[in-house]
């Protein structure tokens, strides 16, 4: 039995669906009041990662974990849920973090998340971290700009980085937590190729079927809508990814290839599959 954190987020439901469709049983957690809807044959268990307790009856008789933290996870007691864990039975994690845990590993924005990756690798149990790069789905905050006026405005419209499908993480947890082949690998998850802000727009065009104008804002103009829902520190790390990638940052990894057996699915691909969102 599998157990799947952040059950209702882009990779969470897509991995749930995923474990239900092989046959594996899997329970899906999420601190959510509302009723959640998840696969037939998975259950729904509410817990909150900030109370570690709270999983301890979702845990009961997996063999797996597969673990996402809301933000850095620095608001959590990560060595408490890892022993609340370990004291369920459960014999194998694979956590989420972040390609920038690598690449800028001294930020303060993504310090905590390096410390987390050093908690599970010092936890006794089996492991494999999963580390992606910027998702495909951030282009969900375009969405009422694109609903409403047809328009983007973003910054960087030429930078470009190998955004990642979500489902592509999805399907490379779905793996390491069913073959233990993966045990001990970090895995680092891009898209096949690099992707500009402008061609991000450009191919939301197409699947819509109408043009959509971009927009360059500066980057003080993005600074004061991220600090609407962002602390400072990781609103400077994610400027500096999305401005000035390091060499590092735009390259394409191979893990999603050497996992899946394919290549990670482009851009367009995930525009196609969500415009619905966008119209």
């Amino acid at each position: 039995m599998f157990v799947v954190t952040g059950a209702t987020g882009n990779v969470g439901r897509t991995l749930l669906s995923i474990l239900a469709a092989s046959g594996a049983a899997a329970t899906a957690v999420s601190r959510a009041r509302r009723p959640v809807v998840v696969p037939d044959g998975v259950r729904h268990h509410r817990a909150d990662l900030e109370r570690p307790e709270s999983l301890r009856p979702a845990l009961a008789g997996a063999e797996a974990l597969f673990l996402l933290v809301e933000g850095a996870g620095a608001h959590l007691d990560v060595p408490e849920i890892l022993r609340v864990a370990t004291d369920a039975g459960v014999k194998r994690i694979v956590l989420q973090s972040s390609q920038a845990v690598g690449t800028r590993p001294g930020t303060v924005s993504h310090a905590p998340l390096h410390a987390i990756e050093e908690e599970v690798r010092r936890s006794g149990l089996d492991w494999t971290i999963l580390r992606p790069g910027g998702f495909a789905s951030n282009a969900l905050g375009w969405a009422d700009q694109v609903c409403n006026g047809r328009t983007v405005a973003a910054p960087f419209g030429e930078v470009g980085l190998p955004v990642i499908d979500p489902d592509d993480i999805a399907e490379v947890a779905a793996v390491a937590l069913r073959d233990r082949t993966h045990v001990g690998r970090t895995y680092e998850l891009t898209g096949p190729a690099l992707s500009t802000p402008r061609a991000r727009v450009a191919d939301l065009a197409t699947a819509l079927g109408e043009p959509i104008s971009f927009v360059e804002q500066t980057p003080d103009e993005t600074r004061e809508q991220l600090q609407r829902f962002m602390p400072p520190p990781v609103v400077e790390g994610t400027l500096a990814i999305i401005g000035a990638p390091t060499a590092r940052e735009q390259r394409i990894s191979p893990d999603v290839s050497e996992v899946l057996g394919r290549p990670p699915r482009p851009f367009a691909a995930w525009a196609a599959r969500n415009i619905d969102s966008f119209r």
